[in-house]
């Protein structure tokens, strides 16, 4: 893929670079669209799990489980869940837009984020769970599973930043 100053001259009037491609001059918006929406999804991925040790620690129907059962609620729909899509479908067109899929990092990229993307599904459940006062897994449980997302994220960044292969 060639890389094209922008605007003309070295670098255009911004000095921004522009990628060739069928995004054109929206790639650099879609890829900090992609960017913005990652740092969302991680957040709330970071947050949520944790949310679960806690309500792991109060007492079925009581007013603080509740009010997790809320929290958890809002975090996934109003930000885990939309951010992920918006996340996913960036991802998509940037991957099209630069033929990714025909280098190694990106297979080892992609791993990742389908992985990514079941644990989301299951933590969808887990908060289903709590919302119906019947989880089965343990404080611990949960505060090993806060790490998982954490360790996939090293994963992507690597990959995408270095490109070891």
């Amino acid at each position: 893929m060639a890389w094209l100053p922008a605007g003309g001259g070295l670098g255009g009037a911004s000095g921004d670079l522009a990628v060739a491609g069928f995004l054109g001059d929206a790639y650099l918006w879609v890829k900090a669209l992609h960017i913005l929406a990652v740092i969302a999804w991680m957040a709330a991925f970071l947050y949520l799990p944790r949310l679960f040790v806690y309500h792991c620690q109060a007492t079925p129907g009581s007013p603080q489980s509740e009010t997790f059962k809320v929290m958890e609620r809002r975090l996934l729909r109003g930000i885990m869940n939309p951010a992920m899509m918006v996340a996913w479908a960036a991802g998509l067109a940037l991957m099209v837009n630069v033929e990714a899929w025909s280098e190694g990092w990106f297979h080892v990229k992609a791993a990742a984020v389908v992985v990514l993307t079941g644990l989301h599904v299951l933590a969808a459940r887990w908060r289903r769970d709590f919302a119906a006062d019947a989880n089965r897994h343990s404080e611990r449980f949960y505060r090993v599973m806060n790490e998982v997302p954490a360790l996939l994220l090293v994963v992507i960044v690597v990959m995408v930043v270095v490109r070891p292969f």
